[in-house]
């Protein structure tokens, strides 16, 4: 899939899927993956949309004043006036893990398909999406409308129990030109199809082969992170930092990862700009923490040791 070549024009992204309230122990905090990734590719430089659906209650009022607050629009966010606003009970473990507890169902469940969507999405540089946004038919049905207009489709996995199934998933890798996802997911999805344990880039070629996916990006977290296209491969270690918390990092890691691919930077520029704000997302609290690009520079100077 050819990425944007009219560098001289701002790309623009359309991110689909959850916006929620994550209720961690210090308080609640916005998030979703589509609206993660939109803040940060924002931050980027790079235009981004974020398509979702929210309840008419106070929650979801919140949550469309914090969209705003965060520079992003709200001109694609449905307001359900029968289905609350998601919520997420988070909890974070003495490993810095986190765990969740995904409210079902929510306003996003039931993201309802629209000309507007259909017409934006054609206008998009890139459409990004995750599993969990077709837990339900009713925004599975969107979500796959919109995938068969898209140009570039970024598939975010996002494997939660008991939200996917082999046949949801694979439908979705079908319609996947850049693929993340981390060891673990890998080592599931492709032990649906082969029953020995296989090492991972014999696991990268059975998706590519499988699926026909040119682009597969692995994260690893403190291992770092590769990058695969076709038969070529990239490797990147994580910056050596102190974790305050990682959620987020890897919704970042993507939106870096997008803003360099997007412009058409150098693959090893893409991956090290990546592993440089998903670092710095680690070392703040939530995902979305107040920033700018001279913080990020500055940040990966010292962290990097070049200062």
């Amino acid at each position: 899939m050819d990425i944007k070549k009219n560098t001289e024009q701002t790309p623009n992204v359309i991110c689909f899927g959850e916006v929620l309230w994550d209720n961690l122990p210090s308080g609640r905090q916005p998030g979703g993956a589509p609206m993660n990734v939109a803040y940060h590719l924002n931050k980027c430089g790079i235009r981004s949309h974020v398509l979702s659906r929210v309840g008419n209650d106070k929650n979801g009022a919140d949550l469309l004043n914090v969209l705003k607050d965060l520079g992003l629009s709200t001109q694609y966010c449905q307001v359900d006036s029968l289905h609350k606003t998601s919520t997420v009970e988070v909890n974070i473990t003495t490993n810095n893990e986190v765990e969740y507890e995904i409210v079902y169902p929510v306003a996003w469940d039931f993201i309802e398909l629209e000309n507007r969507f259909k017409e934006l999405t054609m206008q998009m540089d890139a459409f990004v999406f995750g599993s969990l946004s077709g837990r339900r038919k009713a925004t599975k049905d969107t979500l796959m409308q919109l995938l068969d207009l898209a140009t570039y489709r970024v598939f975010d996995v996002n494997l939660r129990e008991p939200y996917y199934e082999k046949g949801y998933i694979s439908s979705l890798l079908e319609k996947t030109d850049l693929l993340k996802l981390n060891t673990h997911e890998l080592k599931m999805i492709t032990g649906w199809y082969s029953i020995s344990d296989l090492d991972e880039i014999t696991q990268i070629k059975l998706l590519q082969d499988k699926y026909s996916i040119q682009e597969i990006i692995v994260t690893r977290g403190a291992e770092g992170a590769s990058f695969y296209n076709n038969d070529r491969v990239y490797h990147q270690s994580a910056f050596k930092i102190q974790v305050k918390d990682t959620i987020g990092s890897g919704d970042s890691f993507l939106a870096a990862f997008l803003s360099k691919r997007l412009l058409q930077a150098d693959i090893r520029e893409c991956l090290s700009f990546a592993s440089g704000l998903s670092a710095f997302i680690t070392t703040q609290s939530g995902a979305c923490p107040p920033y700018q690009l001279s913080d990020l520079t500055r940040f990966i100077s010292t962290a990097s040791g070049r200062v």
